[in-house]
């Protein structure tokens, strides 16, 4: 492994190379395909709010395999509403449904009162809800490029 050097110096005509701090960068993941975590609750969780997005007529529906990109979380579910209104719909839908079938319950929530981007956390899983706008200028399937597209029941695809 690689070696790299931090130079924490506050006036650097005062300090030399061998007053640097060695730190050892690691990778985020392990490459390997053996380094994936399984998580199948993870993965019905997601799936679940993907057919939970459908039934309150979210559009275009992903939800991205993270595990060999990330160790952050596993799973992102992506749709985009039609309005203010929709989106508030869909996250109150997906944390009631997901309360009542799984137990769980959010962790966090950002940008509810905006509606442009709401973002519900479920640990492993991270929600993204966005007007059609911000869908397309975040793009966050090409940031996540590198993410695996997770096949949907055909009930869950919409689109």
């Amino acid at each position: 492994m690689r070696q790299f050097f931090a130079d924490h110096r506050v006036h650097s005509a005062t300090r030399t190379t061998s007053q640097l701090l060695p730190l050892r960068l690691l990778p985020v993941t392990d490459p390997a395909p053996s380094a994936v975590r399984q998580n199948p609750r993870g993965r019905d969780l997601a799936v679940a709010i993907a057919r939970v997005l459908e039934e309150t007529r979210g559009r275009d529906i992903r939800v991205l395999d993270l595990r060999k990109v990330t160790e952050v979380f596993d799973y992102f579910v992506l749709a985009t509403g039609s309005s203010r209104r929709q989106m508030h719909a869909l996250a109150d839908e997906v944390e009631r449904v997901i309360k009542d079938e799984f137990g769980d319950t959010k962790r966090g929530i950002e940008g509810y009162d905006e509606s442009r981007w709401i973002v519900l956390d479920y640990g492993d899983v991270v929600v993204h809800l966005f007007d059609a706008d911000a869908r397309e200028y975040w793009d966050l399937e090409q940031l996540w490029s590198d993410a695996v597209p997770v096949e949907l029941p055909a009930a869950a695809e919409g689109g």
